[in-house]
């Protein structure tokens, strides 16, 4: 298990004042938890970037805000600015150490797939990564799809093929596809293709709310640390 560590500031504004912050390269962001009490928090966004390259949402953090005692967390989520993609607010959800957490995993697919290479088929990846439980010191930044084992059209990778570290549970059916190579079409499809109408595209409105950005990011993490908070007391009742 890797571990990262990352030092914050606690933040006493809000609002639209962490604009202000933003202004100054920071990062608005909140640390809550199951029984623990939500703390306010900014930090750099090039280290915030940095940390999330390096750890993504799968790997722990050791997290130090100022002169308190460091915390495990794990990024939860980081709102984005649409358009030049920065950081708007980033979540932190401390977790124990003794509790079990439902988790996204993702995959990395390694090597060359025959049935590409010699054979000239299409890969198909169906998903980039697997929900799971276990305890934290279980937890893996990412799980390897071997796409060596794709020699024909008729291989499949599953789910029930992965090399899924010990302690962990996957939560998705095992029998599900991860990865296929789908053969080239023939001429004779390709040609009924070719000779197929186009068929028009009528025009569709959209109809909603634009991105929240600015001083409605912080509203928005103050809402999915509740719905955290909600789902982690679901978990506990079921596991009782």
């Amino acid at each position: 298990m890797q571990t990262h560590s990352l030092e914050v500031k606690e933040r006493k504004i809000s609002g639209k004042k962490v604009n202000q912050l933003r202004r100054q390269g920071l990062v608005p962001g909140i640390v809550y938890g199951h029984g623990v009490k939500n703390v306010n928090i900014a930090v750099r966004q090039d280290i915030l970037e940095k940390i999330y390259k390096q750890a993504g949402e799968s790997s722990l953090i050791d997290l130090k805000i100022e002169d308190k005692k460091s915390v495990k967390v794990l990024i939860q989520d980081i709102q984005r600015e649409p358009v030049r993609d920065n950081p708007l607010h980033v979540d932190f959800r401390q977790i124990r150490m003794d509790e079990k957490l439902i988790t996204e995993i993702p995959l990395k697919f390694e090597g060359e797939a025959a049935a590409v290479k010699e054979h000239g088929g299409t890969l198909v990846k169906n998903f980039d990564s697997l929900e799971v439980e276990c305890l934290p010191k279980d937890l893996v930044h990412e799980i390897i799809v071997d796409l060596g084992s794709l020699k024909t059209f008729d291989d499949s990778i599953r789910v029930k093929d992965l090399n899924i570290p010990e302690g962990m549970r996957v939560l998705q059916d095992v029998e599900r596809s991860v990865a296929v190579v789908l053969a080239p079409l023939s001429e004779e499809e390709l040609a009924a293709l070719e000779k197929a109408p186009e068929s028009g595209v009528g025009e569709v409105e959209v109809v909603g709310e634009e991105k929240k950005e600015g001083e409605e990011a912080e509203e928005d993490g103050e809402k999915k640390k509740e719905a955290g908070e909600k789902g982690e007391k679901k978990d506990e009742k079921q596991k009782k």
